[in-house]
């Protein structure tokens, strides 16, 4: 055996030379495993600019240096590229998604909470959407809530100030427009947190509406997020 068989350490070999480049080759890729963060998990094309210690999930379809490696971790190590596998149940941050991911055994999934043996999962996630307000009694942010999910709560902020004739607006969906709030305030910096009674599923992707309270709007942007809970089906 030259590496360890579940993160491919490499071991020192008897009566071996130079024993502190195997060792701190060990020691550089637990530096990058212990905690991990990966810069991504969908960039196939490894970056240019790595640092050492940088760490990524391969996607399918990678290619150049990571190419046959997809389902492993590329760890950047002494200029170039190390490859560990990635095992069922690993957790890591995604850094380009602000989100915490788990591999299932093929992909990494954001906000994989449960796993069973054949592939089934609760997945939480955070949607997080800026969208530009324009002129009109009403504002679409489209598909804003995803199919066959459960939405706990929609939460946002007032990027930049909501102009118009209108005093306030309301946040909702079709049949029910101010579901995630009414009244709401429209200068930069103004946020709302929408928390439904109860969860409330979406078998269908549907709008966020946002409607102008007394008056229309002008222009505006908004960053909305989404909070929800989404389930994988077993193979």
């Amino acid at each position: 055996m030259t590496d360890t068989p579940r993160l491919n350490l490499p071991l020192l070999a008897p009566s071996q030379a130079q024993k502190h480049v195997t060792v701190n080759e060990a020691l550089t890729r637990l530096d990058a495993l212990v905690q991990l963060a990966l810069g991504s998990t969908t960039i196939t094309t490894p970056p240019l600019a790595a640092s050492e210690g940088d760490a990524y999930g391969v996607p399918a379809g990678a290619v150049n240096a990571w190419a046959a490696h997809e389902g492993q971790i590329a760890v950047y190590v002494n200029a170039g590229w190390a490859f560990v596998p990635a095992t069922q149940g690993m957790r890591a941050y995604v850094v380009d998604q602000g989100a915490h991911a788990c591999f299932d055994g093929t992909q990494w999934i954001e906000g994989l909470q449960s796993l069973s043996p054949n592939g089934a999962g609760m997945i939480q996630r955070t949607i997080e959407i800026d969208h530009v307000i324009g002129a009109g009694a009403t504002s679409h942010v489209p598909f804003a809530l995803p199919s066959q999910s459960v939405v706990f709560g929609v939460t946002g902020r007032v990027t930049t100030a909501i102009a118009g004739t209108a005093t306030g607006f309301s946040l909702g969906v079709a049949g029910s427009v101010d579901r995630y709030g009414s009244a709401l305030s429209m200068p930069q910096g103004s946020w709302l947190r929408g928390l439904t009674g109860a969860p409330v599923t979406y078998y269908s992707a549907e709008d966020l509406i946002l409607t102008g309270e007394g008056g229309d709007f002008a222009s505006g942007e908004i960053r909305i997020a989404v909070h929800c809970l989404q389930f994988a089906i077993p193979i």
